[in-house]
């Protein structure tokens, strides 16, 4: 028997063949590997080092509490308190559509406001919580929690969510939060705050805002995969917020609240020897806890189209006729030029006859003979019509500006208005038409074209009765540092000075005083019997009616068409502390509805010991 070999070199051959190229791929899937683990422990190692810290470690910012506000006997008015806020971390989110509408079914949120703030966030942060809803309530709370785990990302915080002691109170002048937008992230003065914080947008909050916000903190928390928090391994505290003292008083400012409730109008004190704001009202008002919680599109929206204006801050923004108070000016223009002889008496008879027009005084039947002095305590329209006339619109105006009217007071609460004094080049530049004289004669007792703000007519009154100093009002007292020290203390701050003859505003201030204290006078329901009030009425028609309407009840007249009722006080008129100007829309003659506010502010205000 013949042993064959099974070798086939043939085969052998091909078998090597194979055999190389496997090692080579073998050889290359290895090298491929080697590069790229050298690739990421060498070269990219500290990048994966740093995010594999980031998914182990999670940093969170520390907001500090805000500063407080107080009135002037430090009265606490606007604090902080604990609120629950739904937050989603952008990194953790799976499905972000999915997310919102499940997080809609459980609380009310603003879908496409939440969708927005997270996406914007996303890049630039995604770790970092972004928070969609503030104050959240224990029914919202125990749904959340009970759907926890189906809601990647969410997490709920406790955190500082500001408190308004007493709602609506002085909220034109307090102010309210909302949440940062671009514009003010770019600016300097909101370098500590960061997207989705809750900043000053209005009056004081918005004014003082780089020193209530107060320094952020911050904190390295250990987390575990579903971003529970394990352990603290470093917290920075955050530095509280100045506290702001303003230069009101609550009862007083209550009391202002309370007598314009279901009217609109303002009201505004100050004391005429340093510019202190006593109280600043206008109504109707809002809430500024609906914007620390944080208002939605709705809200906003609901707010904005009320026909009414509630967030219009009337005492710096909303423009008037002045109506009688105008009177003043001209009295002064009259007797500084030389026009107004203060003995001279003119003959009224209830209307002047002016270039075959009748112009009416409010007194159908008229004064009589009345001087300067008779003119201002009776209000009487006839006479500065005649004194208008002799005057003229030009001077008249050029007085106007010079004693403060038709220009910002420079209290610095943003959108304050310059008001209105027109001339003859005014009206060439706005209407293209001339002036009339007729017009001169509206002018004259405070009707027309004039516009004034009542904190404007305020600061004119208190210049007349202070010897003519021009203070620009101011609302806060001072701000408190963390250690009590005083980092800002305010004094009077003197913006111009009138050059009137005093023997000229001492014959206006007596007549101001018999308006409050004669038996004619129109602002006798002012009066006080321990206390000397000074004062002016006006009544800004709306609108001119027909004679016939004239004398109708004020509740027959369309509320749109009703005269608003000015009053302008001073007490002690001898030696005043305290200047008050009231404004009430639509609402009658000033010497009905204005002045018995005055006497009851007036007595709050003595009764307290003058605080």
């Amino acid at each position: 028997m013949i042993w064959r070999s099974k070798f086939d070199p043939i085969e052998a051959e091909i078998y090597q063949k194979r055999l190389k190229k496997l090692a080579l791929f073998v050889l290359i899937v290895v090298g491929v590997l080697f590069v790229r683990l050298w690739f990421v422990q060498i070269i990219s190692g500290a990048k994966y080092r740093r995010q594999s810290e980031s998914n182990r470690i999670d940093l969170r910012d520390i907001l500090p509490v805000r500063g407080l506000i107080f009135d002037r006997n430090s009265a606490l008015l606007v604090d902080n308190r604990a609120s629950f806020a739904l937050g989603v971390i952008p990194e953790d989110i799976k499905n972000l559509d999915d997310l919102i509408d499940d997080l809609g079914r459980l609380v009310e949120i603003d879908g496409l406001s939440a969708r927005k703030k997270i996406k914007e966030a996303f890049k630039p942060d995604p770790f970092n919580p972004v928070y969609i809803k503030k104050g959240l309530t224990r029914d919202d709370l125990a749904r959340i929690e009970t759907n926890i785990f189906h809601l990647p990302g969410v997490i709920i915080e406790v955190k500082p969510e500001r408190h308004y002691i007493y709602g609506s109170f002085a909220a034109h002048l307090i102010g309210y939060l909302g949440e940062i937008d671009k514009g003010q992230l770019n600016r300097k003065e909101y370098r500590e705050n960061k997207s989705g914080d809750f900043v000053g947008k209005f009056g004081v909050e918005k004014k003082w805002q780089r020193y209530l916000n107060g320094v952020r903190g911050g904190q390295q928390v250990e987390v575990d995969a579903s971003g529970r928090r394990l352990r603290l391994l470093y917290q920075k505290a955050a530095k509280p917020g100045f506290n702001v003292y303003l230069t009101i008083d609550k009862d007083l400012q209550m009391l202002a609240e309370h007598s314009l409730k279901n009217g609109a109008g303002a009201i505004v004190a100050m004391n005429p020897k340093s510019g202190e704001i006593l109280t600043m009202a206008s109504s109707p008002s809002f809430n500024p806890n609906d914007f620390a919680k944080g208002m939605g599109r709705k809200g906003w929206k609901k707010l904005v189209s009320n026909p009414r204006f509630p967030l219009q801050n009337r005492v710096i923004s909303g423009q008037y006729p002045p109506g009688s108070v105008f009177k003043i000016v001209v009295a002064i223009a009259g007797l500084e030029e030389g026009v107004i002889d203060p003995n001279e008496k003119i003959f009224c008879g209830g209307s002047y006859s002016f270039k075959g027009r009748a112009y009416r005084d409010w007194k159908k039947g008229g004064h009589g003979y009345v001087d300067l002095h008779k003119a201002l305590v009776e209000s009487c329209d006839v006479y500065f019509y005649k004194m208008g006339q002799k005057i003229g619109i030009d001077t008249i105006a050029r007085y106007a500006k010079s004693l403060g009217l038709g220009s910002k007071t420079g209290l610095q609460l943003g959108d304050e208005k310059v008001g209105l004094i027109p001339n003859k080049a005014w009206k060439l530049r706005r209407w293209h038409i001339p002036w009339q004289e007729g017009e001169t004669l509206s002018v004259a007792v405070g009707q027309s074209f004039t516009l004034i703000t009542p904190i404007q007519m305020l600061r004119f009154v208190s210049a007349l009765f202070n010897g003519g100093i021009l203070f620009r009002p101011h609302v806060t007292k001072w701000v408190e540092g963390g250690n009590k020290e005083k980092i800002f203390k305010f004094k009077p701050d003197e913006s111009g000075r009138w050059s009137i003859k005093r023997e000229n505003m001492e014959l206006v201030k007596r007549a101001l005083i018999d308006v409050v204290n004669e038996p004619y006078g129109t602002g006798k329901r002012a009066r006080l019997d321990q206390i000397k009030v000074a004062g002016k009425t006006g009544t800004a028609q709306v609108i001119a009616l027909p004679e016939e309407k004239e004398q109708a009840e004020e509740r027959d007249i369309p509320y749109k068409f009703r005269d608003h009722a000015w009053f302008v006080a001073i007490a002690p008129a001898e030696d005043p502390i305290i200047v008050l100007a009231i404004l009430i829309e639509h609402s009658g003659t000033g010497g009905r509805v204005a002045a018995p506010i005055a006497r009851e502010i007036f007595e709050c205000y003595f009764k307290k010991g003058r605080p």
